[in-house]
């Protein structure tokens, strides 16, 4: 049995995985934990999450639901996953973390800490995403540099970050299969009198409004054919069984910084 806590539990993707956890064969919803100021905070998680009383209440951080837990999931935010992996690792529990707006100096310290847990670091939990990711790669290199890459994001109006964390990595492996630093070619807004695309550039395109859960295309525009790559996302069940999928295999592992790629063995 997989004992499961919960970031964030509070939020729309923590109690949503908190139900599907508590729906899945050998997993056990062992806690849940939320801000301080949370006003759910030393509530019951059934408030939350639905059915009889449970007697486990909303702890007041991660500190509170560590002896309770083989893993933790967490999407929160990037600065506070981090805070939690910093706990999490010290104790030697297991983590798997699908905030996006990690930079790449928050990505290098998350890998500095997995040297003492096992963390699946994810932007996007999604199969089909990782699969994306895989062919967007595959895809790249064999067009090489004869094919222009743009990436189009669209995600509902409450999103706080961009571009969402799942174009950067589709930008992040098509610059790799290219050999191109993306820190030198991406493109994030174009305006007024830029003057021609150049060859190198890799743009990254974001769009906002209404309730979209997650779309995302990847165009290789050539001279007179265009190839595009289309992801979208009907529902955010989908992070969540990718998640707990995560968090059965990251259980299993040695201490590292994994993705879904290892946990789809796609890698």
């Amino acid at each position: 049995m997989v004992r499961v806590a919960v970031a964030g539990i509070g939020g729309r993707m923590g109690s949503r995985i908190a139900q599907l956890v508590m729906e899945t064969e050998n997993m056990e919803l062992s806690a849940g934990f939320e801000y301080a100021e949370h006003p759910k905070l030393g509530r019951d998680i059934a408030e939350i999450v639905g059915g009889p009383a449970t007697g486990k209440m909303v702890a007041p951080g991660i500190a509170d639901v560590l002896d309770a837990a083989d893993v933790i999931i967490d999407f929160t935010s990037a600065a506070a996953s981090l805070e939690h992996l910093k706990a999490a690792s010290a104790a030697g529990k297991a983590m798997v973390i699908g905030s996006t707006g990690f930079s790449a100096d928050m990505v290098a310290r998350a890998r500095e800490l997995a040297n003492r847990a096992p963390c699946v670091l994810a932007p996007n939990m999604s199969m089909g995403v990782n699969v994306l990711f895989k062919v967007a790669a595959d895809v790249a290199r064999l067009l090489g540099n004869d094919f222009d890459a743009e990436i189009v994001e669209i995600h509902h109006r409450f999103k706080k970050d961009a571009p969402s964390g799942t174009a950067l990595k589709l930008a992040q492996v098509i610059a790799e299969s290219l050999d191109r630093n993306l820190d030198q070619v991406g493109v994030y807004e174009r305006h007024g009198m830029i003057g021609e695309r150049t060859d190198k550039e890799i743009g990254i395109q974001t769009m906002r409004g209404g309730d979209v859960v997650g779309e995302h295309t990847v165009v290789f525009a050539g001279m007179g054919e265009r190839l595009e790559l289309t992801h979208r996302a009907h529902s955010r069940d989908n992070f969540a069984r990718g998640a707990i999928r995560a968090a059965q295999w990251v259980v299993r592992q040695v201490p590292g910084l994994y993705d879904m790629q290892n946990v789809l063995g796609i890698r």
